[in-house]
């Protein structure tokens, strides 16, 4: 994979890629490192303790919530097909409109697509039986990732802790008895819509986030615990689904500004090559208003293929465009807009391959340093906001979980 490859997946909001950089890369091994120090003002085995916990709780749960979701749709995918329908089939064509939908795709694509159709006729047949099965299939895939990482996950952690502090009590009552020191601890752990059905792996991600919220607060082991881990899951919602977004488009407007420079494609665009020759030859045809009739009838054309790269737009192995796939007009239309100004810009300044080049580093620069500064915040900034608030209210260093345990064994 090349470096624009690899920055382009890293600067698409829509993707798990930026989630896997900032959470397994920089979020979780800055987290476990402030844990160890800001535990350790307490004392070394609580810093121990919870260095443990937390890095239990941070891997496993990235694990879980970066492959769980796509491990189980491709579950649910395996039983829809059992059940003798084709999941491809979208949803969004029950609802029929003048250029597309089930009924309307099923009569145009008969004779071109002839197997597809058959099975989207099924599902025209037993819409609602299709509807459920979806339905289950958003459950399936949101719920039991939620309810491994909000609930089994954490108390399988804190029984890890009740055992391991059993160990260390029992440890210290030895050296008790032979040094004559009293420093022993007693351990103690008290159906879907069509939007749903469409959402992406990355927007589902966002509500295990919440399901996982409620399971951590949950299965808190005291109030501190669950305020803290209110303020925290919460802001890390925010962080990672929300501020990325707004960072981003705050640097792209800046340096367009700035730069008079359009950087709103993706960096493999702004690098391709036959892309900014069709540019400058003025061989690059769009639509001039009804895109899925200008897909249909040039699926070979360059804009074509950008719009199933960039766009989502689904064609066969035949180029005939998949009449189970949804066309989204309006994002094909807002990158046709994209692509119109950057193609007037590029021309305007009079060499094109210059202006690209201008506007790749640009975009580059743009995505590193959103990701550079989201996961700061993430990794540094929430963390110890997170500490402040923690000796504010419970007038201690120590994770919340574990000093009322420490609290409790002195009595």
């Amino acid at each position: 994979m090349s470096l624009v490859n690899i920055i382009s997946a890293i600067g698409n909001n829509s993707s798990i890629y930026p989630l896997i950089v900032r959470d397994c890369g920089i979020e979780v091994p800055s987290k476990v490192i402030l844990t160890y120090r800001q535990n350790l003002k307490d004392s070394k085995q609580m810093a121990f303790n919870a260095t443990r916990e937390r890095l239990i709780d941070e891997y496993g749960t990235s694990i879980i919530w970066l492959g769980g979701i796509p491990l189980m749709d491709k579950f649910c995918d395996w039983g829809i097909k059992k059940m003798g329908y084709n999941p491809k089939v979208n949803p969004s064509l029950l609802k029929e409109n003048s250029r597309q939908g089930l009924k309307y795709n099923i009569e145009k694509f008969k004779n071109l697509a002839p197997e597809e159709v058959k099975q989207m006729e099924k599902v025209l047949k037993n819409k609602s039986v299709y509807q459920k099965l979806l339905a289950g299939k958003f459950i399936v895939s949101t719920a039991i990732p939620i309810a491994v990482m909000g609930y089994f996950l954490p108390k399988f952690n804190f029984a890890l802790t009740d055992k391991i502090r059993k160990r260390q009590e029992a440890q210290k009552e030895e050296v008790k008895i032979l040094k004559q020191a009293v420093n022993a601890e007693n351990v103690s752990f008290k159906g879907v819509s069509t939007s749903l059905a469409n959402m992406s792996t990355v927007h589902k991600m966002a509500i295990t986030d919440g399901g996982l919220t409620v399971g951590r607060v949950g299965t808190a082991r005291n109030k501190f615990e669950k305020m803290e881990m209110g303020f925290k899951m919460s802001m890390m919602m925010f962080l990672n689904f929300v501020a990325p977004i707004w960072i981003a488009k705050a640097f792209d407007s800046f340096s367009g500004k700035v730069f008079k420079t359009n950087v709103n494609l993706d960096p493999n665009l702004l690098n391709d090559k036959e892309f900014l020759k069709e540019i400058k030859e003025n061989k690059l045809e769009m639509p001039k208003d009804d895109i899925i009739d200008f897909l249909d009838r040039n699926p070979n054309s360059k804009f074509s293929k950008l719009s199933e790269k960039y766009c989502g737009v689904k064609y066969l192995k035949n180029r005939i465009r998949d009449p189970r796939a949804f066309v989204d007009e309006a994002r094909v239309q807002k990158f046709q807009k994209e692509i119109e100004k950057f193609a007037k810009q590029a021309k305007e300044s009079g060499n094109i391959e210059k202006f690209a080049k201008k506007a790749l580093e640009v975009k580059s620069g743009n995505i590193l340093a959103t990701v550079g500064l989201s996961s700061f915040v993430l990794a540094c900034a929430l963390p110890k906001v997170t500490f402040i608030l923690r000796k504010k209210v419970t007038g201690s260093d120590a994770e919340p979980g574990l000093i009322q345990e420490k609290k409790s064994s002195r009595q």
